[in-house]
């Protein structure tokens, strides 16, 4: 029997979600053929639009099924989770690609390894290639995320969240030498990047959403000895890289009473390949301590991401959402291996403080991970079922 047993809690608004998801879903076969042929000009948009719309609702019935607390619309309207600011700015030199080209560019890797490719490593999280430019000042053109809401809160019978990719990440893909005609530094960039994406929670919150998730991969340079190399060759300082992305996704999330706001840290998802490597121990203290964010969902399915001893350092009322069901691989994780390892994370944080969830998307873009459908629903399932064991439904 798993060591862990269940609980009596009295939770607060963000720790009644015991069970939880990154986002992205696998883009089903009909999607992509509909997609393909809307880049192609052989469908119009609003024959796109109805394929996707009906995709979308097939993916959050999944989801309800199975049990899941809050559920997503799979990112099905995005070709790359970072789509939640490249397509909602103005201003910022991000490159659109078209489903194909997205496909392409991750042909390229060895699964399960880092990636091989610099642009391969520049889409799925390398905080040192590729960086973009600023045309103009940055300003919101179009609200992605509002509008990706709408349409599941219309729909799903159990609570929605919406993703963003956080101020951090942005900030490691600006060419502030190429942008100097617009902004002095990183900082005048920084602050920009985080008024527009509170213009964006502010109208989710306005229409209802009461949990944002945040996308920050690129804190796990900060613990990755090539990234950290690789900055410094670009005359970066990493800790003052780190300095300035926590007090930026600090003030992005401060001021929205009740509203849950979860932020996501990986290492790299791609194609079921990974990027960086390192423990969070020398980013927990100030991580854990500056960051308000009520869930931190840190991925913890391999040796890569190192013990669970950094959650000492968790403060009360705070929630860490275990990610120890792997998105990359299509082998399904048993239940006594998931008991344990919540078993061994109690030692550092109280149980009341700990939830469950995948440790990534299963897509952070189209590509996709290299497992199917019917393994992904395994996995959703068998995280509901650990969930049911150590805290009750």
């Amino acid at each position: 029997m798993p060591a862990v047993v269940s609980a009596a809690l009295e939770p607060g608004p963000h720790d009644r979600i015991r069970t939880d998801t990154v986002g992205s879903l696998l883009r089903p076969a009909r999607w992509k053929e509909a997609r393909a042929r809307f880049d192609a000009g052989t469908l119009d948009e609003a024959a796109y639009r109805g394929i996707e719309d009906e995709e979308i609702a097939r993916a959050i019935r999944m989801q309800e099924a199975i049990g899941l607390d809050v559920v997503t619309d799979g990112e099905f309207r995005r070709l790359n989770f970072q789509d939640s600011f490249g397509a909602s700015v103005q201003g910022f030199a991000a490159t659109r690609l078209s489903m194909v080209a997205h496909e392409q560019r991750s042909a390229t890797g060895s699964a399960l390894g880092r990636f091989d490719m610099p642009d391969l490593a520049a889409a799925a999280g390398s905080p040192v290639t590729h960086r973009r430019p600023a045309i103009a000042r940055i300003s919101l053109a179009r609200n992605v995320p509002l509008e990706e809401y709408r349409f599941v809160a219309d729909i799903a019978t159990r609570a929605a969240k919406v993703s963003l990719i956080g101020p951090d990440r942005i900030a490691q893909r600006f060419d502030h030498a190429g942008s100097k005609a617009v902004y002095a530094d990183t900082d005048a960039f920084v602050d920009d990047v985080v008024a527009v994406e509170r213009q964006m929670i502010d109208g989710l919150v306005a229409a209802g959403c009461r949990y944002v998730h945040v996308d920050a991969p690129g804190f796990t340079a900060y613990v990755d000895t090539p990234s950290m190399d690789q900055m410094r060759a670009r005359g970066d300082d990493p800790e003052a890289s780190f300095a300035r992305g926590l007090a930026a996704e600090a003030k992005l999330v401060r001021g929205y009473p009740g509203v849950t706001f979860g932020i996501h840290l990986c290492r790299g998802n791609q194609k079921s390949m990974w990027h960086r490597e390192g423990a969070y121990d020398a980013i927990a203290e100030r991580l854990f301590t500056e960051l308000p964010h009520q869930r931190f969902l840190l991925e913890y399915d391999t040796e890569r991401a190192g013990s669970f001893a950094p959650l000492r350092v968790v403060p009360k009322g705070r929630v860490v959402v275990l990610g120890l069901v792997s998105t990359k691989v299509a082998a399904l994780e048993t239940v006594d291996d998931l008991c344990a390892r919540i078993d061994q994370a109690c030692r550092y944080l109280p149980l009341e403080q700990l939830a469950i969830s995948p440790q990534c998307g299963f897509a952070s873009d189209v590509s996709g991970n290299l497992l199917s459908e019917d393994d992904q629903r395994r996995k959703l399932e068998r995280v509901v079922e650990v969930a049911g064991i150590v805290w009750g439904r």
